[in-house]
């Protein structure tokens, strides 16, 4: 929640010290850059290292980030490239260190309980993406940049303690010494396990073709007219989809057929981005009514994200598990990527996309391609749809 309120408040700042949104997508590159320049890298630290130690390290570092936005906050008027760099130091250490917690919760639960473990980490992704930047807009409100902050720093005290109660984890077995050789290894085995190229492919697939968060304001504004309170509820629809459906989750620890569950979800979130499309093209042309037709598309995200939460713990059952421990950091930073590159490049087609063919057609014929996607893949990456859970897979982790 603390990170979440972070998030919130740094462009926020950044946009009443510049007026401008283009100041906004340059604090976006510059975060988005070190993701990409030192994820694969990361993976390769967290193979080697005790992973416990390596989070202390990067909460300490993310830490001392959040101080400085305070200090800079105190100052009231701080330049954007201080703003910028501590933003591209932030996102670098959580770079570092993403992979090494995705890849240490399978160390912390047994086997049988790795689909549940996954679960309910959604369930707190979730429950923060809401709650969050909902506190973090009060609180700006009432007391300003400053307190949002020290906020922030105040949250790190309960990842030191629950960091603090965990036991060491260091690698288990022989290790190989980060660096290019290492990378490498890991993109030859997620290239070489089909199954879990299949999960990055499918997870592309979704992100690419129906992601269109881009054009959420516009939708907002010029299609639904409901304002900035009512683009905030199309923002956070799909995390209280995805919230709700990873508090009812208890389910998917019995599904056997995980890779057949995966692209059911796909295509799910596939068909509501399309109902959603059609609710937004049916408005604008005036065919129906922005007062029934709104709430509608409101449902039609949250069962996308809902869909979204329950592909995103198959999909990261099939990782851990398939993943033998010497190599899960590598393998989860490669995740990372996809799921941090997707979005971005989902964004920038749907604006062009609009651009072409106007807001609902873009969403609507996004969506359809995406449950087409689904479809091509199953039939020529087979693997996933055959993939099931059974002993050898749960056996995995202990290897």
């Amino acid at each position: 929640m603390g990170s979440q309120i972070t998030r919130l408040a740094l462009p926020f700042q950044v946009y009443t010290l510049t007026g401008s949104t283009l100041a906004i997508a340059a604090l976006t590159f510059v975060q988005l850059v070190p993701i990409l320049a030192f994820a694969l890298a990361a993976g390769t630290l967290a193979d080697a290292t005790d992973r416990r130690r390596l989070l202390l390290l990067t909460q300490t570092g993310l830490l001392l980030c959040s101080a400085a936005l305070v200090g800079l906050a105190i100052i009231g008027n701080p330049s954007l490239p201080a703003l910028f760099a501590v933003a591209f130091v932030a996102a670098g250490l959580s770079a570092v260190d993403q992979p090494a917690r995705s890849s240490a919760v399978p160390r912390l639960v047994p086997a049988e309980r790795l689909p549940s473990a996954l679960a309910l980490n959604q369930l707190n992704y979730q429950l923060a993406s809401i709650v969050g930047p909902a506190i973090g807009g009060i609180v700006i409100a009432t007391v300003g940049l400053v307190g949002a902050y020290l906020v922030d720093v105040a949250s790190f005290a309960a990842a030191f303690l629950a960091l603090l109660a965990m036991r060491p984890l260091p690698p288990l077995g022989q290790t190989m010494r980060p660096g290019l050789t290492a990378i490498r290894e890991g993109l030859d085995f997620a290239l070489r396990r089909r199954v879990i190229l299949a999960s990055f492919v499918i997870d592309l697939n979704a992100m690419i073709l129906a992601m269109p968060v881009a054009l959420f304001p516009a939708i907002a504004l010029d299609v639904f007219r409901v304002g900035p309170v009512g683009l905030g509820l199309l923002a956070s629809s799909p995390a209280v989809g995805a919230f709700l459906g990873a508090l009812l989750s208890g389910w998917v620890s019995r599904v056997r057929r995980v890779g057949r569950a995966v692209l059911i979800m796909v295509a799910i979130w596939g068909l509501a981005m399309a109902a959603f499309g059609l609710a937004t093209l049916t408005v604008a042309h005036g065919l129906t009514a922005v007062a029934w037709t709104f709430p509608v598309a409101l449902v039609t995200l949250a069962i996308a994200g809902a869909a979204d939460a329950f592909s995103a713990v198959f999909r990261s059952v099939i990782l851990q598990l398939e993943t033998p421990d010497a190599l899960r950091g590598r393998v989860s930073s490669i995740h990372i990527l996809v799921v941090t590159g997707g979005p971005r490049i989902g964004d920038i087609l749907s604006a062009l996309a609009a651009s072409v063919v106007g807001l609902g057609p873009a969403v609507f014929v996004g969506g359809l391609l995406c449950v087409a996607g689904t479809g091509v893949i199953a039939r020529l990456m087979p693997e996933l749809p055959r993939h099931v859970l059974g002993a050898r897979s749960r056996m995995q982790i202990a290897e």
